[in-house]
């Protein structure tokens, strides 16, 4: 029976990450050219850098998940056999898809967190060149938000399905002892 306490925790930590990482693509940095008093150089002014915090709280959370979810089924390679059938095989396919939804929403928001920090500060106009003032792009918190929601399904039927097939093989690993041991004579 899978844990029910599991999945609510799992749940709760991928939905606050979702939202955290929407948060982040609505706050992101904005900036504008401004001159100096002199008017000798130009320089980037940014707004709000709260963004920022959010995509990492996003990041921090959603691996939060991953780690109870992944200690709750033993990684799916460790601990007791699973029965073989089509729960293993639906689980062993969920826990490779989990994975991989996972890491994308991870560099997702680990790139957008690092790229909405990084301010160019102070640079002067030389030889009539525009400045640029660099920000994050539009969709990369969303991506990473929307890869989180992907890996908290995922997630979740993978640990139904890693459940269904550990309670169906029983107590002793499936097929129990494959080797006869008698006392030696």
């Amino acid at each position: 029976m899978a844990s029910v306490i599991v999945q609510a925790v799992v749940i709760l930590l991928d939905v606050i990450a979702f939202g955290l990482g929407v948060a982040a693509e609505q706050r992101r940095s904005k900036a504008t050219v401004t001159p100096d008093a002199a008017k000798e150089y130009d320089y980037c002014v940014y707004d709000s850098d709260i963004a920022t915090g959010y995509g990492v709280g996003a990041l921090l959370l959603l691996a939060a998940a991953q780690v109870v979810l992944m200690t709750a089924s033993r990684c799916f390679c460790c601990g007791r056999g699973l029965k073989p059938g089509g729960s293993r095989a639906c689980a062993l396919i969920l826990f490779l898809f989990t994975w991989g939804t996972f890491l994308i929403a991870e560099a997702c928001l680990l790139a957008g967190s690092v790229r909405n920090a990084y301010h160019t500060r102070y640079r002067g106009i030389f030889y009539g060149e525009s400045l640029s003032c660099e920000t994050v792009r539009k969709g990369v918190f969303a991506a990473g938000a929307a890869f989180t929601f992907f890996t908290a399904i995922l997630g979740e039927v993978y640990y139904l399905s890693y459940s269904k097939s550990r309670d169906a093989a029983g107590g002793a690993p499936y097929g129990g002892s494959s080797i006869g041991m008698g006392p030696y004579n």
